[in-house]
């Protein structure tokens, strides 16, 4: 046995059970009643794992938990609680546990939980460029969003987003997902948007074949095939109401139906979730559900917007471009000017488009085609200042036509679909607002 648990119970029942559980994995087990033991023990060897129950004779388990993430940080810590207490257990969460029981116990939910965190102290098959360097910058605002990150990847808690279109929320989930326990396991990322509301269940949940027309297959849901990872909802304030209402009941009792089928299919998947939308405002208007909101929402991180965190335009840049391609100052001076309302995404674009169109492989102030319009004649958003009504509408239509890019990931044609217009149109009312990357 190269496992070592600490068990802490003050029922002689339910750390015989758990001891039994460990034993039968292979795994050692040390059961101990009290606070005191279990911090005595914790200083005399080293433990992979702590099972904690909420109430002991001389605390709780949210003090232990404190305790374990201020000298023992590396030591994953599950909390287990009485049945229907799920807001204490979204507090031990927040503080760090990695996850949370109720009782009675299910045994195979207290397996999976144990092989979940016993894996993270394994060997982890890292890729040749791991996803969390990517989300560069040395602002203190990437340092802080980097080290948020590494703290909270090991818990098995939902996870929310949030941050303007461009600003790298996938990325970030996938540094989440890479430097967690599931790190070998799927990653799948869907845009909640771009799902027709009619197909929505079966994507999400799967259907077996001859469910509905054109059901010709079995097919696994989007949850299925994410099974033992990471499932990303992005853009997840475009779910409607009645799938909402589907999804909640998944992330409370971890298991889906496909389509057509009478029994459910148990699932182990970490939600992360994400939009640029006001979630809290939707949630205010009645359009999404406040329940669901607080179960995505237990750990939350803000993913800042380019012109937030201007001194990391040059380290972008320089990553971006080939090192065949070259800057002049006076563009990088142009580029520090901008106010970039499709953040890092449209910096990529841009350094792209003028890396095709310069001459002598120097990109030039010229070949970035940024809007004429100093930063600080615009209004977002955001309340910046607006000098003409002209300024105003610009932006109001320069964020309706990004919004409807990323949802569809920048096809024009489909944008233009979304927004009911033509692909001549938008091609024209983005050369206008000098968003076009042609």
């Amino acid at each position: 046995m190269d496992k070592h648990v600490l068990v802490i119970d003050d029922e002689q029942d339910l750390r015989e059970l758990l001891s039994l559980t460990l034993s039968g994995m292979g795994i050692e087990a040390t059961a101990l009643e009290t606070i005191a033991e279990a911090k005595q023990a914790l200083a005399d060897q080293h433990f992979d794992l702590c099972l904690t129950d909420m109430r002991l004779p001389d605390g709780n388990g949210i003090d232990l938990i404190s305790y374990g993430q201020s000298h023992f940080p590396h030591m994953p810590i599950a909390l287990i609680t009485a049945y229907g207490n799920v807001d204490l257990a979204v507090d031990a969460l927040k503080l760090g546990a990695f996850d949370f029981l109720s009782k009675p116990i299910e045994l195979p939910r207290l397996r999976q939980l144990i092989d979940n965190a016993l894996a993270g102290g394994g060997d982890k098959k890292q890729s040749a460029t791991p996803i969390s360097t990517k989300l560069l910058g040395d602002s203190r605002a990437m340092q802080n969003i980097r080290t948020q990150i590494s703290k909270v990847a090991r818990s098995q808690a939902p996870m929310f987003i949030s941050g303007e279109s461009g600003t790298g929320k996938e990325l970030a989930a996938k540094s989440i997902h890479e430097q967690s326990s599931r790190c070998n396991l799927p990653f799948i990322a869907v845009n909640c948007g771009a799902i027709p509301a009619e197909l929505m269940e079966s994507e999400f949940f799967g259907h077996l074949k001859g469910s509905f027309t054109g059901a010709i297959e079995d097919k696994l849901g989007l949850f299925q095939a994410a099974d033992g990872g990471t499932l990303f909802l992005d853009e997840v304030a475009d779910l409607p109401l009645p799938m909402q209402v589907k999804l909640l009941r998944v992330i409370q009792e971890k298991s889906v139906r496909p389509v057509g089928a009478e029994t459910e299919v148990d699932i182990d998947v970490r939600l992360i979730s994400a939009t640029h939308k006001d979630l809290p405002k939707a949630v205010e208007m009645g359009q999404f559900r406040s329940d669901l909101f607080y179960r995505l929402n237990v750990i939350d991180i803000h993913m800042p917007s380019l012109r937030d965190r201007p001194e990391d335009i040059w380290l972008l840049t320089q990553n971006m471009l080939t090192d065949s391609i070259k800057i002049t100052t006076a563009a990088t001076d142009k580029l520090f000017a901008y106010d970039f309302p499709g953040n890092v995404r449209e910096l990529e674009n841009i350094l792209e488009r003028a890396s095709t169109l310069c001459e002598n492989s120097c990109i030039a102030p010229r070949d970035l085609k940024l809007s004429s319009k100093p930063a600080s004649a615009k209004t977002t958003s955001n309340n910046r200042a607006v000098s003409s009504l002209d300024d105003h509408l610009d932006e109001i239509e320069k964020d309706i036509l990004i919004d409807a890019l990323e949802k569809t990931r920048w096809n024009k044609t489909e944008a233009a679909k979304k927004l009911g217009i033509s692909f001549r149109s938008i091609r024209y009312r983005l050369n206008k607002l000098g968003l076009n990357d042609d």
